[in-house]
């Protein structure tokens, strides 16, 4: 009986360890997944079967890791035979599957997927063969059964291509990465004032000159006369794609089940088309501005014939035509606009552009397609047919659903991965913002304020890529990933199966699948965050430090000493009182893999005491008249609702309300000179004792390049020589760069 025992363990061991242990982190995570016991070994003997719908997507299965199978078999009615191997069939009734539904079911016979079309067929495949990708041994697989559907029938990806030009072989790669993750649409963002990317067979000069501009940086173009050369030109740099690599890469994305939708902007962002076809400009002068005349004819037969030829490149049921951010004085000025204007009774400007886009919107509808546009074609009024991309927030979005539009939603925040995705003073330089990881997963695509019976209308969600700082197709991988996965995510799977812990620990399988893809990705970071809650009540901060790390190794100090593996390990959040610097950093093993962060806590006299403006914030009220003074600092992002931003020069001050000794006075600005935001020119600290008598007590100069892109944080600090008493602390700080200017707290000792 003991041997029978021993003999049925040790035979089964393999079986149940293997279900014990499996675990399929699998991305976007599916809505079911229920593991069985044993497994499944792949060998070239290895019958495959496939029911005639599902022929055309075989070769597919060639990306599944080393998979050798015999010849596919087509089947046309099942029998006992096909009760083994590898089998694509076509999903009955006794099923019980949705339409955009597939289940794949692996066990000890072999691998049954069941689909009630293509599409969904495809996204089971693209399940396989993420499986195999991320199995050590790819030939033996887990009984698993998965039955899956997507949330949102649309989930995108966009690249600008037109700030720097991108190669068709990386356009290819990035669909190979978007297919893995059940992305279905690549928004292509061919036109813009930085280069025209597609050959238009009955305007060449969009290709032999629009194409090709004078520096490679868009920086340096940009700051630097922003013209353009014939191509073959010793400064030319650009490119552009011919019809022919259109229609390869079309078909190369159909294969995998991906819709590329292109755009081309209209009426503005068109500086590269004005510049060799002037007279489609309000001005007739080259370089003078970036708007089609609406009220010139001419304008509408050439866009006409552009979207002609589009039509032919690309099967897209949407057409993207722009529509955002167009500069409208031209129009104010132009007899064509205005005769248009007047002719029409339109009322302003914003309907000029609406009646522009209305033109184009019927046209493509009479063609038999849809067209897209960012949220700003809202204003003036829309066509029925138009679907609104919301990029402005979310309020372009909730009113566009609302009014019965089709919606895709693609606010800045979360979904510019152009924005920084870390601490930025650690990063290449960004066009600004502040996206994490993080940030991306939380998102909701259907957002508050949407009605109920208008949430159908929201489509799903997109990430934009800008490329403005992005010359080389290595930074957009490095921009684009891992954060498009957390989107996929987002898109794909039921918003109550979704946890950010959960898809923390799977990410980090999908590192290593990453780089078995060559992705030049977002490595994450060693260094130390903190996160600090300041308690009123009892004059106290709770520190909190995180990284990046999915288990960082924490030690930190309060002494002033830098850490070291003899410090404190940090475990949970710290409750401290009192002022002091805690200092922290990572470690792995014995070595410090991080600099040390250093997290100031103030408990000053300032606290809790009402700042009076006598210049006015403005745009970033954060948590307006107690933001100086509640005792908690901004973070990294002007956005979170601790910064406070001026466009005057500061004039604030503090009434203790009796005379008090004051020894510092200080404040911490922000500069990020890419959105406009610099350190103040002088912080000069006055004290009164009857609040109209001032008496300037010392002053503070910024000496800091303000040119550097990067982003920086600067205490301006005025430490007296003797303490001095008085009732009113008045701050003046200047704006000499006219920009804004972003403070946090003001600290009195």
């Amino acid at each position: 009986m003991r041997q029978l025992l021993v003999f049925c363990w040790v035979f089964l061991f393999p079986f149940l360890s293997f279900s014990q242990q499996v675990d399929l982190p699998l991305i976007p995570k599916p809505n079911k997944m229920v593991y069985g016991e044993g497994s499944f070994t792949l060998s070239n003997t290895t019958p495959l079967y496939v029911m005639e719908g599902f022929s055309s997507l075989t070769p597919l299965l060639s990306e599944f890791p080393n998979l050798k199978t015999l010849a596919p078999e087509l089947v046309k009615k099942i029998n006992k035979k096909h009760n083994q191997g590898i089998r694509l069939f076509q999903a009955e009734a006794i099923d019980k599957l949705e339409p955009n539904a597939y289940r794949i079911t692996i066990d000890h016979s072999g691998i049954l997927i069941k689909a009630q079309n293509k599409q969904t067929m495809r996204s089971a495949l693209l399940t396989l063969i993420q499986i195999g990708l991320l199995q050590d041994n790819p030939q033996e697989l887990p009984a698993v059964t998965i039955e899956d559907s997507p949330r949102f029938n649309y989930r995108g990806l966009h690249l600008d291509v037109s700030r720097h030009f991108m190669p068709l072989s990386f356009v290819k790669k990035y669909i190979d990465v978007m297919a893995l993750y059940k992305f279905n649409y690549f928004h292509w963002h061919l036109t813009d004032g930085a280069g025209w990317r597609l050959e238009i067979k009955q305007y060449p000069e969009l290709t032999s000159k629009a194409a090709w501009r004078t520096h490679i940086a868009w920086k340096d173009w940009r700051t630097n006369g922003r013209q353009f050369i014939e191509q073959g030109a010793p400064n030319a740099y650009g490119g552009f794609y011919t019809q022919a690599q259109v229609k390869e890469l079309v078909a190369y994305a159909a294969e995998k089940g991906i819709t590329i939708i292109p755009e081309i902007e209209f009426p503005g962002h068109s500086e590269e088309v004005l510049a060799v076809y002037p007279e489609l400009s309000c001005t007739g002068i080259p370089y003078s501005q970036g708007e089609f005349c609406i009220g010139n004819p001419e304008t509408f037969k050439f866009m006409k014939n552009v979207l002609d030829e589009v039509l032919t490149l690309f099967p897209s049921e949407y057409i993207h035509i722009g529509g955002d951010e167009a500069n409208m004085k031209h129009w104010e000025k132009c007899p064509k606009c205005q005769a248009l204007k007047q002719q029409e009774e339109l009322k302003d400007e914003h309907e000029l552009q609406s009646y522009g886009i209305r033109q184009l919107d019927e046209y493509l509808q009479a063609k038999g397609r849809k067209l897209i546009g960012w949220d700003e074609i809202l204003e003036g009024g829309l066509t029925k047919g138009a679907t609104v991309m919301s990029w402005r927030g979310e309020e372009g979005g909730i009113k566009a659903a609302n009014a019965g539009h089709d919606v895709i939603m693609t606010p800045q925040t979360p979904l510019y991965f152009d924005s920084y995705q870390t601490d930025p003073r650690t990063q290449p330089e960004a066009i600004g913002g502040y996206v994490t990881i993080d940030q991306v997963y939380a998102y909701n695509p259907v957002p508050k304020g949407v009605d109920k019976e208008n949430e159908k209308h929201i489509l799903g969600a997109q990430a934009n890529l800008w490329t403005e700082y992005m010359p080389t197709f290595q930074q957009v991988e490095y921009m684009a990933f891992p954060r498009a996965l957390a989107l996929a995510e987002v898109n794909w799977t039921n918003q109550s199966n979704r946890s950010w812990d959960d898809f923390k620990s799977r990410l980090q399988k999908h590192y290593k699948l990453l780089q078995q893809l060559d992705i030049n990705y977002y490595r994450p970071s060693y260094n130390v965050k903190s996160e600090v809650t300041f308690h009123p009540n009892r004059m106290s901060n709770t520190v909190s430090l995180s990284s990046e790390q999915v288990k960082p190794v924490i030690y930190y100090t309060t002494d002033g000493t830098e850490p070291t593996r003899k410090s404190t390990i940090y475990t949970n959040p710290v409750e401290l009182t009192g002022s002091l610097t805690l200092r922290a950093a990572s470690f792995l093993d014995s070595a410090r893999v991080s600099p040390i962060e250093d997290v100031k806590l103030d408990i000053h006299k300032a606290i809790g005491k009402k700042v009076y403006y006598n210049s006015p914030w403005a745009g970033y009220p954060a948590q307006k008249e107690s933001t100086l003074t509640n005792g908690t600092t901004g973070g990294l992002s002007y956005h979170d609702q601790q910064w406070q931003g001026f466009t005057q020069p500061i004039d604030v001050y503090i009434d203790f309300e009796r005379r008090e000794e004051i020894k510092s006075v200080a404040m911490r600005f922000m500069q990020l000179p890419g959105p406009g935001i610099y350190f103040p020119g002088t912080f000069k600290v006055l004290l009164s004792d009857n609040g109209k008598n001032y008496r300037e007590v010392g002053e503070v100069v910024n000496y800091e390049d303000t040119n550097d892109p990067k982003l920086k944080f600067k205490l301006f600090e005025l430490k007296l020589e003797k303490p001095l008493m008085g009732r009113y602390v008045k701050i003046q700080a200047s704006n000499p760069m006219h920009g804004y200017l972003f403070t946090d707290e003001l600290i009195i000792y």
